[in-house]
């Protein structure tokens, strides 16, 4: 028997997979982070800085104020490491657990070499070599070492340094290479796994290939909450439809379909109704149904709560694009907008800068939703004064543009 859900239920829903329904820890330790990848599964990877790195705002929005460091440490340290980046949703901050699933995965894009591989026969040989002798190194770095060497010995056969990162991103998307971080310009430093991972993740046993696309969706359910099936395969990129079958008779991944299939079968999702969804949906069977979420924050444009955008429409009648690849002529809200929640919905939404070098953080432009609560300005104003003490800027500026940018700037003023 299938149940029904009204939307205001399954936004609840969706808002306590993601983490909005814990309780607050007043000092967010590396324990509340691991709790809240936990519910996200993934911190998407992202180099646009404009207020801050896409990986530490679904962190903020969740756990409040909390010293960055703090991912810094998760996601570094040998044995200690907790998170390590690969292309899970797209590239992605994801539990080192994870990584013997996307061994599949990763056979996938291995057998996906091209015919251009052919034109630079020796690359790969000679990038292993380098990371081997030098550790954890950029592409620039990389391509420095081999152009030496290719002086010395006088044949160098023509590589430069778009052939070296091609190599470097495949050598990484097959598991040859993994991140061991970023530096300070934000560029890769790619090094060998064995260095990079936890020996116990690797010696891991190789999940099959059902076993692997099982936990991805499951995954996803947990994240999600309630979802449609295009949903659920979208969170970790998934395929929807069943893969070709090789002569021996293995798929390289099973689909996302399949692997749904199996989880409804063992009663780990349950088939539902949500209202106004023309989709089936499927609710995790230990999902939690809030009666309420006392949610106040801003969300970064890439959020597992906003990401697909379809979703965050069905969800929250939210229409929500990121327009930074827009011609400012033609931009409708703004450069780098964030959604403002409030409880179980988004009320608003602002374009946000940090001008560091004046320690100002400005509100380019603020727009309410057409049911927007009374109180929205008074509690965004809040927000800001909170977002702006985390990012270590002194004042809060709103220009005036949008039709909440009155109000806000008021509330602003008064604090």
């Amino acid at each position: 028997m299938t149940s029904s859900l009204s939307r205001a239920q399954a936004r609840r829903i969706a808002l306590a997979a993601q983490g909005f329904a814990d309780r607050p820890h007043s000092r967010p330790t590396l324990r509340t982070l691991t709790r809240t990848v936990q519910r996200t599964g993934v911190l998407q990877v992202d180099s646009v800085n404009v207020l801050q790195r896409a990986h530490f705002m679904p962190l903020y929005a969740r756990m409040g104020p909390y010293d960055v460091d703090l991912l810094r440490r998760a996601s570094s340290g040998g044995e200690q490491r907790r998170l390590v980046e690969y292309w899970a949703h797209v590239q992605a901050l994801m539990p080192v657990e994870l990584w013997p699933f996307m061994q599949h995965r990763m056979a996938s894009y291995r057998v996906s070499r091209g015919k251009w591989f052919e034109t630079v026969p020796d690359l790969e040989r000679e990038i292993r070599a380098v990371i081997t002798d030098r550790g954890a190194s950029t592409s620039r770095q990389v391509a420095e070492v081999l152009a030496r060497q290719a002086q010395r010995s006088r044949d160098h056969w023509g590589w430069n340094w778009s052939d070296e990162r091609k190599v470097l991103d495949f050598m990484f998307m097959c598991g040859d290479l993994a991140i061991a971080g970023r530096n300070q310009q934000f560029e890769i430093l790619y090094d060998l796994p064995e260095r990079v991972l936890p020996a116990a993740v690797l010696a891991a046993p190789e999940p099959t290939a059902t076993e692997a696309a099982v936990e991805l969706v499951r995954r996803a359910a947990t994240s999600h909450g309630v979802a449609t099936a295009s949903c659920l395969a979208d969170y970790y990129r998934m395929r929807m439809q069943p893969a070709r079958v090789d002569a021996e008779g293995d798929a390289a991944l099973l689909s996302a379909s399949e692997a749904i299939a199996i989880l409804v079968e063992s009663g780990e999702l349950l088939p539902v109704t949500v209202e106004g969804w023309k989709r089936p949906a499927y609710l995790h069977a230990q999902a939690r149904v809030p009666r309420r979420v006392a949610a106040r924050t801003v969300l970064s444009p890439f959020d597992p709560v906003v990401w697909e955008r379809e979703r965050t429409e069905r969800l929250f009648d939210f229409f929500y694009r990121i327009e930074i690849y827009v011609p400012a002529a033609k931009r409708v809200h703004g450069y780098y907008v964030l959604p403002f929640l409030l409880g179980d919905r988004i009320v608003g939404r602002v374009d946000l800068k940090a001008d560091r070098a004046t320690g100002r953080l400005l509100v380019k432009a603020a727009y309410a939703e057409p049911d927007a609560p009374a109180e929205t300005a008074v509690e965004l104003a809040a927000e800001m004064r909170r977002l702006a003490g985390w990012l270590g800027l002194g004042e809060v500026v709103v220009e005036p543009r949008g039709d909440l940018a009155p109000a806000l700037g008021a509330e602003v003023a008064l604090a």
